[in-house]
């Protein structure tokens, strides 16, 4: 019989190959990723650019942006920038056709108001 604290390296391996691996059932489950959280934002740019789309990550200085709308005129009746975010385009906005972007040199990520997503989404360009 061998002694415990004599083991080889050969011996211990051997008594760890006769048990299975113990593992937490935290570690045996695999790691849920969580989904990106897509949300519709308005983001303007330094070049005074203004656009509606999709974006998972707001924080970075790349915004990429999916199905992205840009508005090139709007209103008087949308009150500022700000009113594309809370109402959508109103009657003579022109909003360009959507497209998947990457924007730079952000200014501001508005949060986009669910009635103004239905708004950007009927493409409302007017001739």
């Amino acid at each position: 019989m061998t002694d415990i604290e004599n083991l080889t390296i050969k011996e211990a391996r051997a008594i760890a190959a006769m048990f299975p691996a113990i593992q937490s059932s935290a570690a045996a489950e695999p790691k849920a990723v969580m989904p990106a959280i897509e949300r519709a934002v308005l983001v303007t740019t330094e070049q005074r650019g203004v656009f509606f789309g999709y974006a998972t990550d707001t924080s970075g200085d790349v915004i990429h942006l999916r199905a992205a709308r840009n508005c090139i005129y709007w209103p008087a009746s949308n009150k500022g920038f700000l009113g594309l975010a809370s109402d959508g385009p109103q009657k003579g906005a022109r909003v360009g056709p959507a497209a998947d972007i990457d924007l730079r040199n952000i200014t501001c990520v508005a949060a986009v108001s669910p009635d103004a997503v239905a708004v950007w989404e009927s493409q409302p360009w007017a001739s």
